[in-house]
């Protein structure tokens, strides 16, 4: 029987882990080897004891009602997308509100998880901590390891020659960037067109002299701002089109999903991607197009080597004069403490059961939180994974045998070992993993049920954002004010902006109830498939990264 359950890492993870194990009975202990909490979101100006953590501008890539905890909303005075300040600061309010502190022990670095002499039939952990110089063993019930997977830089250089034989400039990867100082006049070139690449180049075109912006595949590039000025997850991460996604031709929502790209530009003319590409990806930047279209930015293909002071590339073209090179290449994750017997059941998320659980474990006492990269905010996702994980240490859910687990992680793994930098082994539908995990908690939604007993919320549901509070509906943990959430999500969104209210006498209410007549049959449609086809649109065909 699962009681005591150590918790690594303070983040956002770790904080939904800690409360999860209050709401089933548990008792946590986290360790967290800084002092303070919020992971990745709490700035630094430097790097302390090697912590990652965001830039001085980020804002996040998906909206507050996106990205909150289920069961606790972000004010609404809060502006739709969070600078790292007011994402902690909601952290704080979070830990606050359900105590949570008292359990997390601060400057405690976790050096050793192994399992005890007993663990095939205890299941039990030996957890060595340090704190300052002193050193303690403690003995725990279960381990959930909330470090996430922004801990170790990923820099190739072996795939940049002259890199570091010939280039006489500065190079460096992005976890070292804060803020633009440093590079004020310089010529530099940013390696990598995810969204830290697309996001630090613009930033640097305003006080860089020149800054080019080297891509390998075809990109493109969306803005958070979607039709009519609401955020885009909000828009684009419903139930509705989760079902057309699975209803129709993967070649037709590709195509569907590629006019819609260009609607705003065409990316072919800037030299972004193009309708034919079979690699690409998706990345969120309202500036970038601009910076490309005044020439503060110039895009360029692959690097193929670095000479003394200069760049070529694979195009046979050549930038001059290059002063600083940065790398923004990805993370790759990795966990020294976990013993080698255990760290070496998985080479990355794939290898994991439901992304959690390494199957080959005689007890599944181990569960790794938030090594996943959703379409949508990986802290639902996060959450998600905490209240499953919880509940099945309490005992209210069961694994199945490690047989069945293998066989799912043998079906879902490719056979074909990507490059390290490459997230698409991380990268899965939002809806479809959330729904999947909440479906083994027992809290998924029935949306036909809802049809017949709150139609109202049905259509809301079905129809509006996928947010959190739709997994507090039903099942253990259910929310009593997850309806309201739901059905006040939109005015929380447009509360922010009501700073200066304008006369707009337009009437929609009447518009708004005929589609809701009209709606009610597709909902009906789609709420019988769902329920009749489990597993319905749970591929890992993944929409646009947020």
């Amino acid at each position: 029987m699962v009681r005591r359950v150590a918790v690594i890492g303070a983040g956002v993870g770790g904080l939904a882990s800690i409360k999860c194990c209050l709401d089933e009975g548990l008792e946590p202990t986290c360790f967290e080897r800084s002092e303070d909490i919020g992971g990745l979101w709490r700035y630094a100006d430097s790097m302390d004891g090697g912590r990652v953590s965001v830039y001085r501008s980020v804002i996040t890539n998906t909206s507050k009602e996106m990205s909150c905890f289920s069961d606790f909303p972000c004010p609404e005075d809060f502006p739709s997308f969070l600078p790292h300040s007011l994402l902690l600061e909601y952290f704080r309010m979070y830990a606050q509100h359900f105590d949570l502190l008292r359990h997390i022990h601060f400057k405690t670095t976790a050096l050793s998880v192994r399992k005890c002499p007993d663990f095939a039939t205890s299941g039990q952990w030996e957890v060595v901590t340090e704190t300052g110089s002193v050193q303690e063993s403690h003995i725990f019930d279960a381990v959930m390891v909330c470090t996430g997977h922004y801990q170790e830089p990923y820099l190739p250089l072996a795939s940049f020659p002259g890199i570091n034989t010939c280039f006489k400039g500065q190079y460096l990867h992005s976890r070292e960037y804060k803020d633009v100082e440093a590079f004020r006049g310089k010529r530099v070139l940013v390696v990598g067109i995810g969204n830290t690449g697309g996001d630090l180049s613009v930033e640097l075109s305003r006080v860089a002299a020149k800054v080019f912006l080297s891509a390998r595949s075809s990109t493109w590039v969306f803005s958070r701002v979607s039709d009519h000025g609401f955020p885009f997850d909000m828009v684009n991460t419903t139930r509705f089109n989760h079902f057309l996604d699975w209803l129709l031709p993967s070649a037709l929502t590709k195509r569907i999903r590629f006019r819609k790209f260009n609607s705003w530009f065409n990316h072919a003319n800037y030299g972004l991607a193009s309708t034919k590409s079979s690699n690409f990806k998706v990345i969120i930047n309202e500036e970038l197009p601009f910076c490309l279209l005044s020439g503060t930015i110039v895009l360029k293909p692959n690097v193929k080597e670095f000479t003394k002071s200069s760049a070529v590339f694979e195009d046979g073209t050549t930038e001059e004069n290059i002063d600083v090179v940065l790398f923004a290449t990805g993370y790759i994750f990795s966990f020294p403490f976990l013993e080698e017997s255990v760290r070496s059941l998985f080479d990355d998320n794939r290898s994991l059961y439901k992304r959690i659980f390494p199957p080959q474990l005689e007890k599944p006492t181990l569960a790794i939180i938030g090594l996943v990269q959703l379409t949508g905010s990986v802290m639902v996702g996060a959450e998600m994974q905490a209240r499953w994980v919880t509940a099945i240490f309490a005992g209210w859910n069961k694994l199945p045998p490690a047989s069945r687990m293998m066989a799912d992680v043998l079906k879902k793994k490719p056979p074909v070992k990507r490059n390290p930098s490459e997230r698409e082994n991380l990268k899965i539908s939002f809806i479809s993993y959330t729904d999947e995990i909440a479906s083994c908690a027992g809290v998924k939604p029935s949306v036909l049920r809802l049809l017949l007993m709150d139609p109202r919320l049905a259509l809301a549901v079905f129809f509006g954002p996928c947010t959190p509070y739709q997994y507090r509906l039903v099942g253990r943990g259910k929310w009593s004010g997850a309806r309201n959430a739901i059905l006040t999500q939109w005015q929380r969104t447009l509360k922010p902006l009501r700073t200066r209210v304008v006369d707009d006498s337009s009437n929609g209410s009447n518009s708004w109830r005929w589609m809701c007549l009209l709606a009610l049959p597709v909902a009906l449609t789609a709420g019988f498939l769902l329920s009749k086809y489990p597993r319905l649109g749970w591929s890992p065909r993944a929409g646009p990264q947020l």
